[in-house]
């Protein structure tokens, strides 16, 4: 019986290579992002719990104070007040209330029209398809802004017409991939036996090619809320948004845009967020669409 040789592995690559492991993992599956994502989330949710003071509610003798890690910071206000003596934390809180509700039901009524659009357009094809995809372009190519403006002129700004506005102007977005996904499929074998088995096309739309095709609507659904996000904040960094009794980030920021020398941070800290949010939908989409999307091998 021969002594098998007994090797010792140094502290110092073990230490070195536990790095190695966590940005392996953090590589492989979008941490990052969804912590971030799940903390903004959070916040939003339980606003009345965790904000310190009324959004709305300012104090004048407070005015102006920077954030905590600055010089004069206060560490009551730890983001900071703006020229009104309001808590920015407090405000942040309830803006991302405002700025991730209008998103979640505007993306809704946009996955749900989109994918009927496009499910009806590549299952039926001929004129149905060609009809449905002018549809689309004719609407894709108005100007939404412009359309936003003369809403907002005409009706005033409430909440109810920001997610109107976002709401219909976003079914359009994923109506060609979710089509282009549903002609690749229509032809397969399992749809032409439950032709031949008589079901109907509502059954074959349902059960055979609406489960494939999520994958798809998944990622939309991650993308399109970044860009519901933005598109809330510009609307009201324009004036034509929410009502200016309504803290969103977007109306933070265009307070905000006449102080950036002085108070700068009733400007940044709003337009940090809606980067950090944004950045981490587009993450979570594009690992989503490496994950379902099979053409893909970057995920070892």
């Amino acid at each position: 019986m021969t002594d098998q040789p007994i090797v010792f592995q140094s502290p110092v690559k073990r230490v070195i290579a536990v790095p190695g492991r966590v940005f392996s993992f953090t590589k492989r599956w979008p941490i990052i992002p969804l912590v971030i994502m799940l903390l903004i989330v959070f916040g939003a949710v339980f606003a009345p719990v965790l904000a310190p003071f009324e959004p709305q509610k300012g104090d004048l003798r407070a005015r102006n104070i920077p954030p905590v890690w600055l010089d004069g910071g206060d560490s009551t206000h730890w983001l900071g007040t703006d020229n009104l003596g309001r808590d920015i934390y407090s405000r942040m809180l309830y803006g991302a209330r405002i700025s991730l509700f209008v998103a979640a039901v505007a993306v809704a009524f946009g996955l749900v029209m989109g994918t009927l659009t496009g499910v009806t357009a590549g299952y039926y094809g001929g004129m149905v398809d060609e009809i449905l995809m002018r549809l689309v372009d004719l609407w894709s190519s108005l100007p939404f802004l412009l359309i936003a403006l003369i809403v907002a002129i005409s009706v005033g700004p409430s909440l109810g017409m920001v997610i109107g506005l976002l709401a219909v102007s976003s079914w359009s977005a994923g109506s060609r991939n979710i089509r282009g996904e549903v002609l690749s499929l229509r032809n397969r074998e399992y749809v032409h036996m439950a032709r031949v088995m008589n079901a109907s096309d509502v059954r074959i739309i349902l059960r055979h090619l609406l489960p494939n095709v999520m994958h798809v609507v998944i990622v939309i659904t991650t993308l399109r809320t970044g860009s519901m996000i933005i598109a809330e904040a510009g609307l009201s960094f324009l004036g034509v948004g929410v009502p200016a009794s309504v803290p969103t980030w977007g109306l933070m920021i265009a307070q905000g845009q006449k102080f950036l020398t002085t108070t700068w941070w009733m400007s940044i800290v709003p337009g940090v967020a809606i980067f950090l949010i944004v950045l981490s939908f587009n993450f979570l989409g594009d690992w989503l669409r490496d994950r379902f999307d099979p053409r893909l091998n970057q995920l070892d």
